[in-house]
């Protein structure tokens, strides 16, 4: 801290290349100005020229002529310096623009770098890893689940066995059981049968369920 207040601070080279391109551009200010002075003494020479011909001043024509020779000469100096200096100016900018790329890419690999030293890839398999097996266990368990569902609400068995119980109590009533509750009038008993063929194979049609059953019951206790 003591050297750089007495030297001053150590300039970055964006700094120093910042401040060279502000001076070539004062330079290239300059030159313009001095080369229009050249070239309004030009104007100014000729015209003193085309004066002192008309006068017959022979030899101070031919001492303008040579100063009119070295002006022009001066301006395209100028002209030619301030290409030069241009092309300088460019190539400066162009560092400028290096440099502040090689800066970006500096900082874009040091955050790259961070993330992959902060990523651990042997910790994301095994995490990967584990949660292809709790996933496995969950579907275990929700097919566990379905199954005993399944069992509580009653499957194929106990439908079968509460067909075969309606059956027998069709079979003591002496009644037909179809595998349709709706089908009950249109039921078949022996002695509906009996009738059906005293009726020449016509079978009587029941208005409902209820009063066809109900029949069918009578006829049983009379016999």
């Amino acid at each position: 801290m003591a050297l750089a207040a007495i030297f001053g601070r150590r300039k970055t080279p964006e700094e120093v290349m910042r401040e060279q391109q502000r001076l070539l551009n004062r330079t290239i200010r300059e030159l313009d100005r001095e080369r229009g002075k050249l070239e309004q003494q030009e104007k100014k020479i000729i015209a003193d020229i085309k004066k002192m011909a008309k006068q017959g001043q022979m030899d101070a024509v031919k001492i303008m002529a040579k100063d009119l020779v070295r002006t022009r000469a001066f301006v395209k100096k100028f002209i030619l310096m301030k290409a030069n200096i241009q092309a300088v100016s460019l190539k400066i900018q162009t560092l400028r623009s290096t440099a502040a790329m090689a800066n970006a890419m500096k900082g874009v690999t040091k955050a790259m770098s961070r993330m992959n030293s902060k990523m651990n890839l042997p910790q994301l398999q095994k995490i990967m890893m584990e949660f292809e097996k709790q996933s496995e266990i969950m579907d275990m368990k929700e097919e566990m689940m379905n199954d005993t569902m399944d069992d509580v609400i009653g499957g194929e068995d106990e439908d079968e066995e509460s067909e075969q119980v309606v059956q027998q109590v069709f079979d003591e009533l002496g009644l037909v059981f179809s595998d349709e509750l709706t089908g009950l009038p249109m039921a078949k008993t022996q002695l509906g049968a009996q009738a059906a063929a005293a009726t020449g194979g016509k079978e009587p049609v029941a208005l409902d369920a209820d009063s066809d059953l109900q029949s069918r019951l009578d006829n049983l206790r009379r016999e």
